[in-house]
């Protein structure tokens, strides 16, 4: 198994650091600004800087007409569920729950891949669903007993990460001869012409000149998540042994529950501390390769 670069590694830190601290960039965004229309502006934003990339990497843009229902079926689980979902709940849960119930993605797609797609899965997975269903049931008690609690944000966020999920193992199997930045950058304007009707259908009514701090959210997610973190790991994507993106995608929930504590002030109960703990434990055993495979 190929050890990572030295600037592989750097982009690796920087991925996780990015996408780990925009969870409280988030709640931060769409607190006071309609959250379809915040990630609307942000894609939007990030769509050019994106298509800069594959000009200057000298990438086609070309997807044959053959192939063109197979990438509107990526485009849906890997990103309508996913941003239409998690930007919703955001508004309604702590930015570090949304973090952590988000990156329950690994360990719905172990399950969706041994049930759907023939993948064996160890006992040792097996374990680590019970793990992350205990997580989620943690964070869903709390918020049932509290009289402000919004379960029905628990209930998006873990949808917006089976769909995630799903989406995963398509692209994994997809069969269209076309480079993943071409692929990626249809997949991000079907997004955004779909974020954006969206927000004219229901939060038209709700629009205002955004503030400042939401200007910054929306430039950080635009520069920073769309067309930087986006774009790394996907060019990573293929290239990195799978201890290293087992690591990112632990340290990203975690980074999102003490960067929201820390920025925004939000309380930590037990059972954030107890649910980050489980939902660690249930990835690295689901993503940290077996004995047979390190060998």
């Amino acid at each position: 198994m190929q050890s990572p670069t030295r600037r592989q590694v750097t982009l690796l830190v920087l991925i996780t650091l990015v996408w780990g601290v925009n969870w409280p960039i988030l709640k931060l965004g769409v607190s006071s600004f309609p959250p379809l229309s915040f990630r609307s502006l942000s894609i939007w934003m990030g769509l050019p800087v994106l298509a800069v990339v594959l000009i200057w990497r000298r990438v086609p843009f070309t997807v044959a007409r053959a192939h063109w229902r197979e990438l509107a079926l990526l485009t849906v689980f890997n990103m309508f569920f996913w941003h239409t979902l998690a930007i919703l709940a955001v508004q309604s849960l702590s930015s570090g729950r949304a973090a952590i119930l988000g990156y329950t993605m690994p360990v719905f797609s172990a399950v969706f891949g041994a049930l759907w797609f023939g993948q064996r899965l160890i006992p040792r997975a097996w374990g680590g669903v019970a793990a992350a269903a205990l997580g989620v049931v943690l964070l869903l008690w709390h918020e049932i007993t509290q009289f402000s609690g919004r379960p029905e944000g628990v209930a998006m966020m873990l949808m917006a990460a089976a769909g995630w999920a799903v989406g995963t193992q398509l692209m994994r199997r997809t069969i269209i001869p076309a480079p993943t930045l071409a692929l990626a950058f249809w997949m991000t304007l079907f997004t955004a012409i779909w974020m954006s009707l969206l927000a004219v259908l229901f939060e038209r009514s709700a629009w205002s000149w955004p503030a400042p701090p939401v200007w910054g959210a929306v430039i950080y997610n635009a520069l920073a998540i769309f067309a930087f973190a986006q774009v790394a790991w996907l060019m990573l994507a293929r290239d990195l042994p799978p201890i290293a993106s087992t690591l990112s995608v632990m340290f990203i929930p975690v980074l999102g529950v003490f960067s929201g504590a820390w920025w925004l002030g939000e309380t930590l109960h037990w059972q954030d501390w107890a649910a980050v703990a489980l939902v660690v434990l249930a990835i690295a055993t689901v993503l940290w390769p077996s004995r047979a495979v390190r060998a």
